[in-house]
């Protein structure tokens, strides 16, 4: 019987200056992690206590991801190949100044960030590069137009695991079995880890379409241009001003404090809050963000 081992791999994310982070290991190569042991109460008990002693970052809500299973020698086909049993988990915190080891998530993940001049370059190259994989099969033609938006296919800014798979499977990664002579941009990191953050990526996507998760990264009191550019910094795509301060108000999330917070120009901007009595039980109404069409 083929020996079965088990790891906690924690994604723990924040948003600072309008740039989603990740917290990481060895100068940005890895993630938090550490074996499941019989000392642990829980699996999310001896993740907690991972990520403490490994950053001295202590952990609020988290939750579990994905589980994730391979053989860990070369080859996954053997026999007598020991099976490691990832288990993921994600949290979201708050930073209030710089700290160590966060980096920028779309340093892994450039194509995912659509609000930067050079999105559009990078999806002719990503796009080109794929079309030379796909060649005259119209499955696999299908699958890279729908995944990364191309031949007039919209962009869905949740398929963030997908994309990541796809260039993958075409050899455009250095983690790709086969690695092609052109590989897409973007830190890399050993065995899977990569793949657990677009995981972890695309759920937060999903999430803050049906939950008010965003208010976790939030610091207590904001105005609704630095909410919005939080939201945006996550999707990675900008959105309409009013369409988004419409949303947010009509679902009666937040209220305002009374204060105001001086801007550079015009008008101070209120403060608002978040609505804490509605943690955890309320849903968003409407399941599609304020997306402009421009990038």
């Amino acid at each position: 019987m083929n020996e079965i081992r088990s790891e906690l791999v924690a994604v723990l994310i924040a948003v600072q200056d309008e740039m989603p982070l990740v917290l990481t290991l060895d100068h940005g190569r890895n993630l938090p992690s550490g074996p499941l042991e019989t000392a642990h109460r829980s699996l999310q008990r001896g993740m907690r206590l991972w990520v403490e002693q490994q950053t001295q970052c202590h952990l609020g809500h988290i939750e579990q991801l994905y589980t994730f299973a391979e053989a860990t020698g070369e080859e996954a086909g053997g026999q007598d190949q020991p099976r490691l049993i990832r288990i993921s988990y994600m949290g979201l915190t708050r930073l209030e100044d710089a700290q160590e080891g966060w980096r920028g998530l779309y340093e892994y993940f450039p194509w995912e960030n659509r609000r930067e001049k050079g999105a559009e370059q990078l999806d002719a190259e990503i796009g080109r590069a794929l079309s030379q994989w796909a060649g005259r099969d119209a499955a696999r033609l299908w699958r890279c137009a729908e995944t990364f938006g191309l031949d007039g296919q919209p962009w869905n800014d949740e398929l963030v695991l997908h994309r990541y798979e796809l260039l993958w499977e075409a050899g455009l990664l250095p983690e790709s079995r086969h690695p092609a002579s052109w590989l897409a941009p973007g830190r890399s990191m050993p065995s899977d880890r990569r793949r657990i953050l677009a995981t972890a990526l695309a759920r937060l996507r999903a999430k803050i379409r049906y939950r008010p998760v965003v208010f976790e990264l939030m610091p207590e009191t904001f105005t609704l241009w630095q909410l919005q550019r939080t939201v945006e910094a996550i999707a990675g795509r900008p959105m309409h001003k009013q369409n988004f301060r419409r949303l947010i108000l009509a679902q009666d999330l937040v209220e305002e404090t009374g204060e105001a917070e001086m801007q550079a120009q015009g008008r101070p901007a209120r403060l608002y809050r978040f609505k804490g009595a509605v943690i955890g039980t309320r849903h968003l109404m409407g399941s599609k963000l304020p997306i402009a069409r421009s990038i």
